[in-house]
Parts: C-alpha cells; structure tokens; sequence
C-alpha cells in the first residue's frame, strides 16, 4: 500500500512539472529574443511604438515632454557645478572629461522614465511615417508638441534651479557655458546638433535592441558621454543651459540664446531623421525583401 501511495504521488508530481514547463518555456525564450534582437525585430517595435505615439493626445505629449525638459534641465545643472570644479580656462581637456561624465544623468532618469524628449522623437516618430502607417501632418504634431514641451520644462527648471541657487551655487559655471555656447556661428551649431541628434537617435534605438535594465542605462550613457565629451550641441539640453545663462550673465542676449536654439533643432531633426530613422529603415526593409 504503502509503495502505491509513493508511486501515485511521483506521478502526481510528474504531471505537474510537466504543466509547469509548458507554462514557462514561452517565458524563457521570450527573454532569450530580448537578449539578442534581430534588427527586424528592432525595426518592427520601432514602427509599433511610433504608431502608438503618433496616436497620444495632445495634452498627453506635452505633459509628459515637459516633465523630460524640468528633468534634462538636472544635466545642465551637473555640467555647470562640474565646470567650477575643473575650470575650462586651467585644463579644456579635463574640463570636457570631467563634463561628460556628469552629462548624461540627467538623460538616464529622463528616458528611464518614458518621459518625451525630443532628440529621440526625430527618429522614433519618423520610422512609422516611412513605414505609411503615420503622416506627415501628424508627425510636425508629435514633433511640435514635443519640442514646445521640451523647452517649456527647460525654461521652468532655469527657473526653479535660479531660485535655489544660494543653495545650488552654480551661477558662475551656468555664465560661463552660456558665453561658450553662443560665440559659435550658426553653421557650426547646425552641424554640431546634426551629429548630436545622430548620436541620440541612435541611442533611442539601442533603447529598442537592448532589455530593460543595466543594458539600457548603459546605452545612454555611452551616447550621451560622447556628445559630452565631444562638445557636441543637443536641443534640448541646449536650451536648459542658455535658459540658466540669459538668467546669470550680467548682459543677457536674448536673441543670440534664441537662434542658438533654433539652428540646434534643426541640425538634431537632420541628424536624427535622416542619418538614424532613413539609413535604418532603408537598409533593414532591404534585407528584408
């Protein structure tokens, strides 16, 4: 009897492993595609995202950019407090490294958070619009709101972090990246957002091919670093840091901080539309046919 009764519950266990590995295995290989996805893969999430943002409300996409530019204006503030700490005038070199390091935390929380920045929407937005699934007319929407939003958020935190600066106590560094940023010409900002939207486009879309978690954070950091350390001019940060300037500097240039701007949006829009979201879907759809 005894002997029966182990047998029955051997049995019994059996049965339920059995059920337990087919409730599970599609969970186990649903993380092995997330470790390794196939730029088709990427492209077809990519696509399906753009379509879902395309469709947000209006209200929706600027709350959630403007919430992006209140926490992008965070990585103004490290590079201002960083540049007192290793002043460009003593080291260039070591000012840029020391810079970059602290550039990107501000953009990790923000992205981390599915907040909506505009240097990812250049690409993201536009993957949907090659694909015929969005129109243009609703892409200039998505863009516009996003980019209104953005600087919105930017303007509010020069603002807020103004209003603690005896706290902060990073004006001097906010006057001096504000001087920096507006003796360049106009072409040089173009370009150089032009690489920046680049760069961001193509972390937006190491977002897509990489898991949730460690990997992500580490993508943004990588392309946000570089930006950094290059100098490179993105639109959004951008205008955090001429917003914090036009409010330190003793003669603020409004219009010198406003076509600053304007010249960098358009060079993230070419870099991010064109370099990342066209040369991706152009390349991927060839492949796939």
């Amino acid at each position: 009897m005894l002997v029966s009764m182990n047998e029955k519950n051997v049995t019994d266990r059996t049965l339920e492993r059995k059920s337990e590995d087919q409730s599970y295995v599609s969970v186990i290989v649903k993380r092995n595609d997330q470790a390794i996805r196939h730029p088709d893969d990427i492209l077809k999430i990519a696509i399906a995202e753009a379509v879902e943002e395309h469709q947000k409300p209006v209200l929706s996409l600027l709350l959630s950019s403007m919430s992006a530019g209140l926490i992008v204006g965070f990585a103004g503030m490290c590079v201002a407090l960083m540049s007192q700490v290793f002043p460009m005038a003593e080291n260039p070199l070591i000012n840029r490294l020391a810079c970059a390091l602290v550039y990107p935390l501000g953009f990790i929380v923000c992205i981390m958070s599915g907040t909506q920045l505009f240097t990812e929407q250049t690409a993201t937005a536009f993957y949907s619009v090659l694909d015929r699934k969005s129109s243009i007319l609703s892409l200039i929407r998505l863009w516009s709101m996003v980019l209104i939003g953005n600087l919105i958020g930017t303007y509010l935190s020069s603002h807020l972090l103004n209003a603690a600066e005896p706290v902060i106590n990073a004006s001097l560094g906010f006057s001096q990246i504000f001087e920096h940023l507006i003796h360049f010409k106009y072409k040089d900002v173009f370009f150089s957002g032009l690489l920046a939207g680049w760069l961001m486009a193509q972390g937006g879309w190491l977002r897509l091919a990489t898991p949730p978690g460690s990997a992500q954070i580490l993508s943004i950091f990588v392309v946000t670093f570089i930006i950094g350390f290059g100098g490179l001019h993105h639109s959004v940060a951008g205008s955090a840091e001429i917003f914090n300037g036009l409010l330190h500097v003793k003669d603020p240039d409004y219009v010198q901080g406003i076509l600053f701007i304007l010249s960098n949006v358009l060079g993230n829009i070419v870099g991010g539309s064109v370099f990342v979201a066209a040369l991706n879907y152009a390349h991927i759809k060839k492949t796939q046919t």
